[in-house]
């Protein structure tokens, strides 16, 4: 008799919609995609680290004000939507929908500042020069033509994640309000949104704190 239980209870895990692993398979996809994209970033920002350790003429063109003042707004954005986000997880999972779509919409108002906020910088430094293989800075000017492309391809690949997971998180709001989402589909979205925050929290050290032009 406890044999048969034991076999029914282990054959129940691989039946119909049941997960062996104790979570979805859409929680469990939405992990190994944030660890496949982990080594993405992970491997541009190490190229970039290299690229700069091995420069002798690296330029640090953003002076405190505008450029560090812009991006530690653009950080506080981030983090803040972040907890904007559990507050909508953790109204999802009461079932609140109110609730949940409001905190939602604040996490994507958020996440849309952050974008408007990095494409304005984006435009600053394009009409100083910058561009993916050239730039103004160094010493002599333009000696250090790998700065444009790896700040453009880091920022631009991140900025790329977060207009998706506004995007995401829109059709998640619309979806959970008529019903056809459930509170786990906010929470995997709060997942990708959480780590698309802690990828822009090594960005922004690496690319901007350390590249301060302390003589502006």
């Amino acid at each position: 008799m406890a044999a048969t239980t034991v076999g029914q209870a282990s054959a129940s895990l691989w039946q119909g919609g049941a997960s062996p692993y104790s979570i979805s398979s859409k929680k469990l996809g939405m992990w190994l995609f944030i660890v496949s994209d982990s080594l993405t970033f992970g491997a541009l920002l190490a190229a970039y680290a290299y690229a700069r350790v091995s420069s002798e003429n690296w330029p640090t063109p953003f002076p405190i004000y505008p450029s560090i003042i812009v991006a530690t707004v653009m950080t506080f954005c981030l983090l803040t939507s972040s907890i904007t986000m559990v507050m909508a997880v953790l109204n999802a999972h009461k079932g609140n929908v109110k609730a949940t779509v409001r905190w939602l919409g604040f996490t994507m108002l958020g996440g849309l500042a952050f974008v408007a906020l990095h494409a304005n910088e984006w435009f600053h430094l394009i009409g100083e020069g910058l561009r993916p293989f050239t730039n103004p800075w160094g010493d002599p000017p333009g000696s250090t033509p790998l700065f444009g492309a790896s700040f453009f391809t880091c920022t631009g690949l991140h900025m790329l994640h977060v207009t998706i997971g506004i995007i995401v998180l829109a059709n998640i709001a619309r979806g959970f309000k008529k019903g056809t989402y459930s509170a786990d589909h906010v929470e995997i979205s709060g997942l990708y949104w959480h780590f698309v925050d802690l990828v822009w929290m090594f960005i922004f050290p690496l690319l901007y704190l350390m590249s301060v032009n302390r003589a502006a």
